[in-house]
């Protein structure tokens, strides 16, 4: 990359009897993680306020560019950070992953970024929010180092991923029975997925439920399939994680944040995680309007509830 991953900070103003320097900070970093150069974004107006790091989902996707859609309101509240993880977005323009992604992997990534942003901006804890496959990253820093975080939010999670694929196979095949080619694909789908075409077809037509008519298109497929040789054997590893076997109690506060509409990651087993967990705060928070893409389904609520939460 160019002169963008350059540190930009400009002094916005230092306040006065000793307290801490007020920052304003706009840039792009590429700090060492894991081996490789890997992207974080800063934006904030006052380095004092607490730190809001964006796990995005995918995996391999990236929430940078259209992250103001979603945060024009947490920006006044927020130091906000995104970060594209390993073979993902700017990160994989800089520098390609040199071996094979794996959750273990992108697990240590991203205690390293978390562990980074401490220093950087001198704050012992931060707020972390998980989207769809960030849950992975994101429950296992809740898990192993609740002691970084002030909160956790949990959007759309991945809890039980082979019960919800299941689950999904199952209603897509009763939508589309009279579908002759869907009908074809979704038959030949195996659970747990020995091939890519299983989680392609599984995808395809959940997107097509959705309106995404382009998905029947040969290079959608070649995409997809190109996307399969770096990630699908990183989701399925994501198949094998059971929260409500694995995860039981957790020492940090978290807010579940759930899509009525949401068939990929299913509502309904999230809602039952949510009341056996044992957290010292909790809440869960319904978005009607919305699927699999809270962030983007309903952006000013999804902030607002932040917000509350903090308050």
């Amino acid at each position: 990359m160019k002169n963008t991953f350059f540190f930009i900070l400009s002094v916005l103003s230092v306040f006065c009897f000793g307290q801490v320097k007020s920052v304003k900070i706009d840039t792009i970093l590429a700090p060492d993680i894991g081996g490789i150069k890997q992207v974080i974004e800063i934006k904030t107006d006052d380095s004092n306020k607490p730190v809001l790091l964006f796990l995005s989902g995918g995996p391999g996707s990236s929430m940078i560019k259209n992250a103001e859609v979603f945060t024009n309101l947490l920006k006044d509240r927020f130091t906000l950070v995104q970060w594209d993880q390993r073979d993902a977005g700017k990160t994989l323009e800089l520098n390609p992953s040199p071996n094979q992604p794996s959750v273990a992997q992108m697990e240590k990534d991203t205690y390293e970024v978390i562990n980074f942003l401490t220093k950087e901006l001198k704050q012992k804890k931060i707020y972390l929010l998980g989207s769809s496959w960030g849950n992975v990253l994101g429950f296992n820093m809740v898990k192993n180092h609740p002691e970084l975080l002030h909160a956790y939010f949990a959007v759309n999670p991945v809890v039980s991923q082979l019960k919800s694929e299941k689950e999904l196979l199952k209603r897509l095949k009763v939508q589309f029975k009279e579908n002759p080619v869907a009908n074809k694909e979704l038959t030949n789908v195996h659970i747990p997925f020995t091939k890519d075409e299983d989680l392609f077809y599984l995808r395809k037509w959940l997107f097509y439920r959705e309106g995404k008519e382009y998905v029947l298109s040969d290079d959608f497929k070649k995409g997809f399939l190109e996307w399969s040789k770096t990630w699908s054997p990183v989701w399925n590893e994501v198949m094998t994680i059971d929260l409500p076997k694995t995860l039981q109690k957790v020492d940090c506060p978290i807010y579940f944040f759930v899509g009525e509409n949401d068939i990929q990651t299913s509502t309904a087993i999230t809602k039952e995680y949510f009341k056996q967990l044992k957290a010292p705060k909790k809440g869960l928070f319904l978005f009607e309007n919305s699927g699999h893409q809270i962030h983007k389904d309903e952006p000013q609520k999804f902030q607002n509830t932040i917000i509350e939460v903090i308050n």
